[in-house]
């Protein structure tokens, strides 16, 4: 730790006080997802803390995979999680764990809450627990097996281990205090029979240990100083320390909680994700609408802006939720900084330039970054025929218009003036087709008369255009706040996915990488799809448009205040 150094946020107070007060020599801290689904946005910011502590702090962050329920969890979730911590820019080295490798040692501390009689095992079904466990207003009931001797309740508990009894015939209960106000502590379940195939252990166990005894067991045994939670956990915090007081661990963790990160328009629950994902509303974890790390990278955001949002969202201790326009901020600013421009025509219509000869190829020269003068120029063919975007021309233009309409003239960026002369309709009426003319002594923004032509649109060669699909995305959800209604599907974008089949591209987009990110001129910011883009086929994403609102909010905040 740096001296002089100032904590940023309520947690970094904790650590520090506990550093210079000797309570502890070096930080410790996890990150324990559970592997039932990929990781979110909202795990992005519990990623962020705990290994940006361990660094800050010149500690250590282990990653854990907190694997107690066989029915939900698979290898194919673990390796998603291990590549989405590592594409955030984090190492846990060699400090990678798994709960289910302490499953003996699990059992062992159970047998020892047993004999200290604070566990014992349960035979009312799973509806008499609920029943006997009373509500919020009125104290539960003592199961009427709860005063078993030591000795039947460790015979139980080895036959239950051996596989003697019916799954959901038994439970192993920690006895605490059933008229407890918080209902964590009303003689909570450690052990479940559970006849699953884990894919760590195989048919090794038929019992399981539950997340809330496995957990604070782990920290221990692992020698986390500081065991960081979001704030759901904290009416978990007194069973937490209850389990670490009653058995004979070998250290104290230390549970904080902070705020979970909730966005607009969007929703993190892993049981509703994958409710949309196997009715069809999205294609699987890594659809770019779906706020999975694994998703928005595909979409194209970049790690540093993720991280960068992290940071600004910061710490608290209160509940929240952040505009999405905050994020989508954020991933603009970093590809506005890197992002090489690019010309690409995503509703094309054809152009010919009548008085242009036949035949004749300019190489005019473009900026790849304006941002970035380093990134120098790139040369961009003009022929007789380019493809301009169909919303750049009005045959009735409204008053202000300042595009491409009969009689009109624009310029061409980088390029000349051109006039439409005449437009071309098919049977149906509709225009499929401009014949303009242009002015050869426009080249590279003069007029010589000095006229103005205030239109500036981007367009594309014909002969040298490379094919390409563009997929336009847009936000998840219709409604703000989706996560609070029961019918959350019925609140799904309806224009979520546009996806363009005929866009034209410039040819040097033809080896565009998947993965690589540009920004389409007056589009948007675009990623090559690294699932289904192909050498000769490629498919770019819209990661996010140009229009940048919140940016907009914070000018306006700053003029009020």
């Amino acid at each position: 730790m740096s001296e002089g150094m100032q904590p940023a946020n309520f947690i970094e107070d904790i650590i520090m006080k506990d550093l210079e007060s000797g309570k502890h020599k070096e930080i410790v801290t996890r990150f324990p997802p559970e592997p039932n689904g990929y990781l979110h946005i909202g795990h992005a910011k519990s990623i962020c803390l705990n290994f940006g502590l361990a660094e800050k702090f010149g500690g250590r962050c282990h990653l854990r995979f907190d694997d107690t329920d066989p029915e939900k969890e698979s290898v194919e979730y673990v390796e998603a999680m291990k590549r989405d911590v590592k594409w955030l820019g984090f190492d846990w080295g060699e400090h990678l764990y798994h709960a289910a490798d302490y499953f003996e040692q699990l059992y062992e501390y159970a047998v020892e809450l047993i004999k200290k009689g604070l566990a014992y095992v349960d035979d009312l079904s799973p509806e008499e627990i609920r029943e006997y466990r009373g509500t919020l207003t009125e104290p539960g009931r003592e199961s009427p097996y709860r005063n078993r001797s030591v000795e039947e309740n460790l015979d139980l508990f080895q036959r239950m281990r051996a596989g003697e009894f019916p799954d959901g015939s038994k439970v192993l209960r920690a006895k605490i205090d059933m008229a407890s106000p918080n209902m964590n502590m009303r003689d909570p379940i450690l052990y479940r029979i559970k006849r699953v195939n884990h894919y760590r252990t195989g048919d090794k166990w038929c019992i399981y240990p539950m997340y809330d005894f496995t957990h604070p067991i782990s920290d221990a045994l692992e020698g986390i100083t500081h065991s960081i939670c979001t704030l759901e956990f904290e009416d978990h915090r007194p069973l937490y320390d209850w389990v670490l007081e009653n058995v004979s661990v070998p250290c104290r963790p230390q549970q904080i909680e902070f705020a979970r990160l909730n966005l607009s328009y969007t929703i993190t629950s892993k049981r509703k994700l994958l409710k949309l994902i196997e009715d069809g509303y999205v294609a699987g974890w890594d659809d770019p609408r779906v706020p999975t790390i694994a998703g928005v990278r595909r979409r194209g955001y970049t790690p540093e802006a993720i991280r960068d949002f992290c940071e600004r969202v910061g710490v608290a201790k209160k509940n929240s939720v952040v505009d999405i326009a905050m994020l989508e901020h954020c991933v603009r600013e970093d590809l506005n900084r890197r992002a090489p421009r690019v010309m690409a025509v995503l509703r094309p219509l054809k152009v010919v330039i009548e008085n242009y000869p036949e035949g004749k190829v300019e190489e005019l020269e473009a900026v790849n970054n304006p941002e970035d003068p380093s990134m120098g120029t790139r040369k961009v063919p003009f022929s007789r025929e380019v493809f301009i975007e169909q919303e750049d021309f009005m045959e009735d233009p409204p008053k202000g218009y300042r595009r491409l309409a009969p009689g009109r003239e624009v310029r061409l960026r980088y390029g000349y003036v051109i006039k439409c002369e005449k437009v071309i309709k098919d049977e149906d009426g509709n225009v499929v087709e401009l014949r303009c003319t242009y002015d050869p002594e426009t080249l590279g923004g003069s007029t010589p008369d000095g006229r103005k032509v205030r239109g500036i649109i981007h367009w594309v060669s014909a002969a040298h255009a490379v094919p390409a699909e563009v997929r336009l995305y847009d936000r998840l959800f219709t409604i703000e706040n989706p996560g609070d209604v029961e019918d959350f599907w019925n609140y799904v974008n309806p224009e979520s996915l546009i996806v363009l089949k005929d866009c034209k591209l410039e040819p040097s987009l033809a080896d565009a990488e998947p993965g690589s990110f540009y920004q389409f001129e007056r589009q948007g910011y675009f990623c090559v799809d690294i699932v289904d883009s192909k050498p000769g086929s490629l498919v770019f994403n819209r990661t996010v448009a140009l229009k940048d609102s919140w940016a907009k909010i914070q000018k306006r905040q700053d003029a009020q205040s």
